[in-house]
């Protein structure tokens, strides 16, 4: 097939059948671009997957976009076609209904893909081919399932592209801010009228220009002290005051705090030539799964990506040959008609300008109606299957119409578009004459479907992709920034031992250059409190922590270093849970951004209380000078209100709670305890519960105990009774007996007879009958003790369950409740001293 792409087979729509004549391709109408549109079900998937496949057994690689996980299947290419390489991919419950086991289910999947493969003249040649022809991978943003993206590295400042580079840097600066911003809750804004992006463009425009990067954390510095004086014709503080620019700053640094964005540091960065090639030339497809982020994540990267992309590209030379594949399936909200998301516009960009740099564009969506059909206009393939809607159908006809202009015979298209059929598409291609029906081939990957997250690693190997080594973004987010190199401050680069506080990695001494250090304590600025850390440790124990053997008769000198110290306190009181609580927060920042920019929670460290500082410093200890903030009276006062907001903002207090048993527990408590008290509140509720409920049952049970302690008294008095007539009647009888063989037979015996009989049968009348009520009594008590054993059963089975109805409930503090202890000037105490000619360092205050 040469050059050409295997897409499938004509189809005769008269005849309603696919024909033998193949339907080549040529993949160099691809930089004009394609877009793909049919409903679920039309074989809009399997036409893309079968175009890729064609691209790289060209040689050319792509970048696909993959919002649902259905590309994920490009990466399932089984050149034996053996059914134990299917089997894995099989969805076990699907086969579970069709009643088969995964095994027949896997056979009768190898036989239906060879036969498929077979009856559309593919050999397995040519799979074998596909699997060689480039490296698959499967790209996990913000997870690390697949192999995971830094987007940091994406802020790093682009590379010159020539002489049009003013335009594309700020294209590409456009993109990022807008990205970023939507990241936060910033959607639909004008960048020419929105003073964040202004600012945030002007803050990329100073780096870049200058061919700096930025990362989050110097990007959030810079928010609060921009590194220019004014935007336009006014004063920044003017355009943007900075207590607005401080709520977009802790807008931006809640995303960076938050524990979930670390997996966006670490991985492969955005790099477009590693993306699309390895390093001994292969191509690769590069499979961005998404479906995973939320809406606003997905924007976010998506913008990236296609930020990278087109930087990358602008920097191409011109090439009429289809260089690389850019594929984005479901492009619905990405490419709207009446809005403008960050993606909207690189998007347009590339759709009008790509085609000259070699890099082509497929797009595809369900319904057409959802796509700016201005951008589309730019696609010189449409592939257009069954849709769902006449509205649909007009929509896209209308876009033909736009885009063919008068050449359109729009009856034709109306009549082709309604007989359309599944995997059944019509070819609209600027480089062909008539629009062309055609039936898509059997693709040489299995469509597995929708793949989920967790069977990405496995995908991975498989393609032999996941011992890809991530790459790191560079410099760690949240690092400080660097100082100044200037000759007043000789600051190493590595955080001090104060800073690690002898952390597990911390107990070796380092070598560093010190400071001048002065006898002469330097003047704290009115207003600001100053407080001295006591020096818990002495220098043979502050040497022996950090491993080191001092020689005899080592002297040290006691040197203060100044820090920025914060204590505060905050009560919680809250009678409903039973909370009457205090927290304290401190901190202790060591080495202070000279812009004022502090991470508090980085830096909790448990201090003493107040009355517990030293009062006064060592007589003969030395200090270091002031620097800012430190030194500036207004902005120690500025950031005794950010450390107040912060312990306000951040301040809440987690409760444990059990609001059935009415049990609460503030974290101090420990799990183990407040199940322990759970248990005995629901011991003690079911006690009085059971209690409550069968007290009226015990007084019945008791009163049928009396009731038949009184009857079988009875019983016992009737069964005697029964004895003794029975003995009566068996004399009178023998008597009678007796008096009729001796001739002397009489009347009064006769009826003296009857009556003892008579006397008989009532005596057995009431031994029945006291047994019969027994019988009743015993029976009423039986059933009353199994619906006490009942209710004492369910009563244990509630209140059982209520132990572990456990909430966590948050509770914020009220401003009136926070107390500020301490905030000012901290200073903290080393021991500095010389051995072998060379000055180590040792904190002498342990928290």
């Amino acid at each position: 097939m040469g050059r050409k792409m295997y897409l499938g087979r004509l189809y005769d729509l008269n005849q309603g059948k696919v024909t033998n004549q193949p339907l080549l391709y040529d993949p160099d109408n691809l930089t004009t671009h394609a877009v793909v549109m049919g409903m679920t079900g039309s074989g809009k998937t399997g036409l893309c997957i079968g175009l890729l496949e064609e691209a790289v057994l060209q040689g050319i690689p792509a970048i696909v976009i993959d919002p649902k996980g259905d590309l994920t299947n490009l990466l399932l290419h089984f050149p034996d076609l053996a059914p134990h390489d299917f089997q894995p991919w099989l969805d076990p419950e699907a086969v579970r209904r069709q009643g088969k086991t995964l095994e027949q289910a896997a056979v009768e999947t190898a036989q239906t893909w060879r036969e498929g493969l077979i009856s559309w003249g593919i050999g397995l040649d040519r799979v074998q081919a596909l699997k060689k022809a480039a490296q698959f991978a499967v790209f996990t943003p913000g997870s690390d399932a697949g192999i995971p993206v830094s987007v940091l590295a994406s802020l790093s400042a682009p590379s010159p592209q020539g002489p049009s580079s003013r335009e594309a840097l700020t294209e590409r600066i456009n993109s990022t801010v807008t990205a970023l911003l939507g990241l936060v809750g910033f959607n639909e804004i004008d960048p020419l009228s929105s003073r964040e992006h202004i600012l945030l463009a002007n803050i990329f425009q100073a780096a870049w220009s200058q061919n700096r990067p930025l990362d989050l954390a110097e990007l959030i510095v810079q928010i609060q002290n921009p590194p220019f004086e004014k935007l336009g014709a006014f004063p920044v503080d003017s355009f943007f005051p900075p207590k607005e620019r401080l709520t977009l700053a802790f807008q931006l640094n809640n995303m960076l705090a938050a524990p979930s964005f670390e997996l966006w540091r670490i991985g492969q960065p955005l790099e477009i030539p590693s993306l699309l090639s390895t390093p001994d030339g292969r191509p690769r497809v590069s499979v961005f799964y998404i479906s995973h982020l939320s809406e606003l994540e997905r924007m976010f990267f998506v913008t990236l990506l296609l930020s990278a992309v087109e930087t990358w590209m602008r920097a191409q030379p011109g090439s009429a040959s289809l260089r690389a594949l850019l594929y984005m399936d479901e492009i619905f909200g990405y490419l709207p008609p009446q809005r403008n998301p960050s993606s909207k516009g690189p998007l347009l960009r590339m759709l009008k300008q790509a085609r000259a740099f070699g890099v082509g564009l497929l797009l595809a969506t369900q319904n057409p109606v959802d796509v700016d059909y201005k951008g589309l206009s730019n696609a010189g393939t449409w592939f257009i299957g069954k849709l769902q809607t006449e509205q649909d159908k007009q929509r896209l006809l209308d876009g033909l119409e736009s885009a063919a202009g008068d050449t359109l015979n729009r009856a034709d298209y109306d009549r082709l578009i309604s007989a359309l059929g599944k995997r059944v598409f019509l070819m609209h291609n600027v480089h062909e004459k008539a629009p062309i029906l055609f039936q898509t081939r059997w693709v040489m990957n299995f469509l597995a479907g929708p793949l989920t997250r967790a069977q990405i690693p496995a995908l991975n190997r498989l393609a032999g992709a996941a011992d890809m080594t991530p790459v790191s973004s560079g410099r760690e987010v949240g690092a400080a920034p660097l100082a100044p190199a200037d000759d007043s401050a000789l600051v190493e680069s590595e955080p001090t031992l104060g800073q690690r506080l002898y952390s597990a990695s911390a107990d070796v001494p380092r070598i560093r250059p010190t400071r001048m250090a002065s006898q002469l304590r330097p003047a704290i600025p009115l207003g600001v409190g100053e407080y001295f850390l006591p020096l818990h440790l002495s220098l043979a124990r502050a040497a022996d922590r950090a491993g080191v053997s001092l020689p005899a008769g080592a002297v040290a000198q006691i040197v203060y270093r100044p820090t920025l110290l914060a204590s505060a306190q905050v009560r919680f009181y809250n009678p409903k849970y039973q909370l009457n609580t205090v927290v304290v927060k401190s901190v202790l920042v060591e080495e202070l951004d000279r812009r004022g920019f502090i991470r508090w929670e980085k830096h909790l460290t448990p201090l003493p209380d107040p009355d517990a500082m030293d009062p006064a410093p060592d007589p003969q200890a030395r200090f270091l000078s002031l620097e800012l903030p430190l030194s500036d009276g207004r902005q120690m006062v500025a950031l005794q209100r950010e450390f107040l907001d912060w312990v306000y903002r951040e301040g809440k207090l987690i409760i444990r709670a059990n609001q059935t048993l009415g049990v609460y527990a503030t974290p101090e408590v420990s799990q183990a305890d407040f199940i322990k008290a759970c248990a005995e509140a629901a011991r003690q509720a079911r006690d009085q519960a059971v209690a409550k409920t069968t007290t009226a049952i015990d007084r019945r049970i008791r009163s049928l105990k009396e009731k038949i302690a009184r009857e079988e008294r009875e019983l016992a008095m009737d069964e005697a009774e029964l004895t003794e007539r029975k003995r009566e009647e068996l004399a009178t009888h023998a008597e009678n007996v007796f008096g009729l063989l001796s001739g002397r037979r009489s009347s009064r015996r006769v009826s003296s007879s009857l009556t003892k009989r008579r006397m008989t049968e009532l005596a057995k009348k009431e031994v029945e009958e006291s047994l019969e009520v027994l019988a009743q009594y015993r029976a009423e008590l039986k059933a009353l003790e199994e619906e006490r054993r009942q209710v004492i059963e369910e009563a244990a089975h509630r209140w059982g369950e209520a132990v572990n109805d456990i909430v966590e409930i948050p509770i914020a503090p009220k401003k009136a409740d926070i107390y500020l202890r301490m905030f000012g000037v901290g200073w903290l105490p080393y021991y500095y001293v010389e051995v072998d000619g060379q000055a180590l360092e040792f904190p002498a205050f342990r928290p």
